[in-house]
């Protein structure tokens, strides 16, 4: 009778016990299939991101030079004329991100910066240019360097940057939208990120 329920016994604990492991393994067999689906999703996030505007603006160039005492003047001028195609970008590929598996935290550890593409198209009008003030390559690289620098200005005060970050956070939010269903946490700059929203207010 006492080996009989000594048996018992012992297939009542190996009963638990390969309960026990079983469920271990497929703990860990579905921990690495988490695993590999985040990185697979960061991965397909990684993509460019890139917002695309246009500028036109009108300039006007004049330029005096006076000769023999100031007695005489040669004057040159233009009217000029530019349409600027403007791209911000993201390359999300530069995205860096940490995995760990045992607190099921993903990290976002850099986040790539903007790249301001501008290609103007200028056009000259109106030229007027004396013989002893022709216009020369040191004009047209200066003309060139003041439209950019206005463009600029122009873009800082539009919300062409802005667009561009809106679009970068909402494939950011991806990730998280990803890592909250699955249970896990994500966090950037130290701080974990407890919404989808709560991303639109970070700074980088």
């Amino acid at each position: 009778m006492r080996k009989v329920l000594l048996l018992v016994v012992l297939v009542i604990i190996g009963f638990i016990a390969y309960q026990y492991f079983d469920e271990k393994q497929k703990d860990r067999e579905q921990l690495i299939e988490s695993t590999g689906l985040i990185e697979k999703q960061i991965k397909n996030v990684g993509k460019l991101v890139v917002i695309e505007g246009n500028f036109a603006q009108v300039f006007s160039y004049k330029d005096s030079k006076k000769f023999y005492l100031d007695v005489l003047s040669a004057r040159k001028k233009a009217l000029i004329i530019v349409n600027a195609e403007v791209t911000i970008a993201y390359d999300l590929s530069k995205l860096k991100t940490e995995i760990d598996p045992k607190t099921k935290t993903v990290t976002i550890t850099f986040i790539p910066e903007e790249e301001i593409s501008i290609n103007p198209n200028i056009q000259y009008y109106d030229v007027t240019q004396d013989y002893l003030n022709q216009f020369e390559a040191e004009d047209y690289n200066n003309i060139k360097k003041r439209i950019e620098k206005s463009l600029k200005t122009k873009i800082e005060k539009s919300t062409l940057k802005s667009n561009a970050k809106n679009r970068l956070i909402s494939e950011l939010q991806k990730i998280y939208i990803l890592t909250n269903t699955m249970g896990w946490t994500l966090e950037y700059n130290g701080n974990e990120i407890e919404s989808s929203d709560s991303m639109e207010s970070l700074k980088f």
